[in-house]
């Protein structure tokens, strides 16, 4: 307890002083310092009057680990995104007549969940209404709906009907905002997220309310019983406007009709589990979550045309095992074709997901996460008496892990070759030859004298020389610095963050190592990103900040060599943002 406190006393002392050398070269340059914007609370969980999730629906949700995501409609005829392309770059009338086209005679349900079973995908989530208001079932509250398009037949029906036959659990997602719909108090005109929503003069929540009640209670009775609701949001303020009242109403409801069924936690109230988007989740425990993912080459969630694209299976394996490790789910998005067909490239790497997951199955499906923590060196799954090591990198050919209060009693290298370990008080060694370092996931299987879930998560140290240096930043999320302070960034810690207030799009983090030290390297992990476009890392030299290198993207895992630097204090100046910059952790390496 002393030394803690005394660390906490020199980071003060340090930030201090970094913060007076700040002000002193703001004022140099005549430039203000950014104040924290004022911090607005989020729209609040489910309070005690919402019946809580079933714990055994939760717990069977969480042992399947990976699902797939449909973002598909009447959209595909463009190449466009859907909902965000209503307005710009599609004109809104344009848009809003494209299910007169829309005759998907390729449409085979039955292929879509065999795609996903080759995945090793576990359950579907269909966009069944987006926020362009076009509903992908025979709902008798709106004629914007597939049976009046050219192709006249049930989508969802058809895809929960083929769920069902293949052992595949199905979900609806379903958006709250709706820019058709006349009592929607926005409507989509042009522009990017959050932007040009234009408030109609004329709009009604209640009856909105109503029609929102109405569908979601069409789709639990007559395509239930379904894994989960899965609700959306254009905006987090289209929440806030929604209110929590009638969130927690949308929950009551869909628990009435299905007791064992989840709800996410874009209702306006909370929900049974969180939903990172275009990002993996930190760690966690306590709090279920999901990932919610793209395979388009250019994130997108409707089809993206011919150039398209997709992401690697490498990419998609490492999301998937990233996620695992912290104890998530990845609901990995596919976006169909106009003609109905899932594109050959987009099944072709779920294929190969499927093939290493017939493998490796065991790692991944009815595991927790932990017990060590993700880290550069990579993550670990836990079931049983075991713990499996997915490694990403090692240390030549080791890797050094803490103690743990379980003896290990054999060790196995599941992708191939041998491993050795040796267990102290200390720590625990494996060594593994470069030669059976495998490209993607080198698979280690620990087993132990007692249950993995006893063992309390551990921290691998990562070796950076900028742990627990004093750090400032120009900007902290609602100026919560206790929980998103500077200091977050550098604490060996990918459950913790340094955050900036929305729409942040310049700012920047500082870190005085308390005497010069040679740099080398540098790690980042961006959460919630990639939103950073444009930045430069610095250090100083007298009374000026020297460019080391720039870059453009950052995203969940930017690492970069360089020739050596001697300085005390390093800089990442992020110059550019499509949204306020989350860095969940900052390495600074001699090699």
């Amino acid at each position: 307890m002393v030394r803690r406190s005394g660390i906490h006393l020199l980071l003060l002392f340090m930030a201090g002083l970094l913060q007076a050398r700040a002000a002193d070269d703001a004022a140099k340059a005549g430039v203000a310092i950014p104040m924290p914007q004022q911090f607005t609370a989020a729209p609040q969980p489910a309070g005690d009057d919402s019946p809580k999730a079933d714990p055994a629906a939760v717990a069977k949700w969480q042992a399947m680990r990976f699902g797939m995501f449909i973002h598909w409609g009447p959209v595909s005829l463009t190449g466009g995104e859907i909902g965000w392309s209503r307005g710009n770059p599609t004109p809104i009338e344009e848009y809003d007549n494209l299910y007169k086209q829309f005759n998907p005679t390729n449409f085979n349900a039955d292929e879509w969940v065999s795609i996903a079973k080759a995945a090793g995908m576990k359950y579907i989530v269909l966009t069944t209404k987006h926020m362009d208001g076009f509903c992908l079932w025979d709902t008798k509250l709106t004629d914007y709906n597939i049976m009046n398009t050219p192709f006249k037949r049930d989508v969802v029906k058809e895809l929960a009907a083929a769920c069902k036959q293949q052992g595949i659990e199905f979900g609806a997602y379903y958006c709250v905002p709706d820019w058709y719909n006349k009592y929607w108090p926005t409507t989509r005109e042009q522009g990017q997220w959050g932007h040009a929503n234009v408030t109609r003069e004329n709009y009604d929540l209640d009856a909105y309310e109503k029609y929102l009640q109405g569908q979601i209670t069409e789709l639990i009775k007559n395509y239930g019983p379904l894994l989960t609701i899965w609700n959306d949001a254009g905006h987090p303020n289209d929440l806030t406007a929604y209110g929590d009242k009638r969130g927690r109403a949308t929950i009551k409801l869909v628990r009435s009709l299905q007791p064992d069924i989840l709800i996410n936690n874009r209702t306006g109230a909370g929900g049974d589990y969180g939903t990172p988007e275009q990002h993996i989740g930190e760690f966690d425990m306590d709090h279920p979550w999901e990932s919610c993912m793209t395979v388009s080459g250019h994130d997108q969630w409707a089809w993206g045309g011919p150039g398209d694209g997709v992401k690697s299976t490498a990419t998609c394996l490492k999301m998937l095992i990233s996620a695992a490790g912290g104890d998530g789910n990845v609901l990995l998005n596919v976006g169909p074709r106009p003609d109905g067909m899932i594109d050959p490239a987009q099944a072709n790497l779920l294929k190969e997901v499927g093939a290493w997951l017939a493998k490796y199955g065991e790692s991944i499906y009815g595991t927790r996460g932990g017990p060590v923590k993700p880290g550069q060196w990579g993550v670990s799954t836990r079931k049983s008496n075991r713990i499996y090591l997915h490694v990403f990198k090692f240390d030549g050919e080791t890797l050094t892990l803490p103690a743990i209060p379980a003896k290990i009693t054999a060790a196995r290298l599941l992708t191939g070759g041998s491993v050795a370990f040796k267990q102290t008080d200390l720590g625990i060694t494996l060594t593994v030859p470069v030669a059976s370092h495998d490209e993607v996931d080198t698979l280690i299987a620990l087993d132990m004298d007692q249950p993995a879930m006893g063992i309390a998560p551990l921290n691998v140290p990562s070796g950076s020389i900028a742990f627990g240096a004093g750090a400032i930043a120009s900007n902290i999320y609602g100026n919560q610095a206790s929980e998103y302070g500077p200091q977050a960034a550098f604490d060996d810690d990918f459950g913790t963050r340094w955050a900036t207030d929305g729409g942040t799009k310049q700012c920047w983090i500082a870190a005085d190592l308390g005497k010069p030290q040679v740099v080398q390297s540098i790690r980042i992990k961006e959460s919630f990103g990639p939103r950073v476009q444009k930045f430069e890392f610095q250090y100083r030299a007298g009374d000026e900040w020297k460019t080391i290198f720039t870059g453009t993207t950052i995203g969940g895992q930017f690492e970069k060599s360089f020739p050596a630097v001697t300085a005390q204090e390093f800089r990442l100046n992020i110059l550019d943002a499509t949204d306020g910059p989350t860095i969940s952790e900052i390495e600074l390496g001699e090699k």
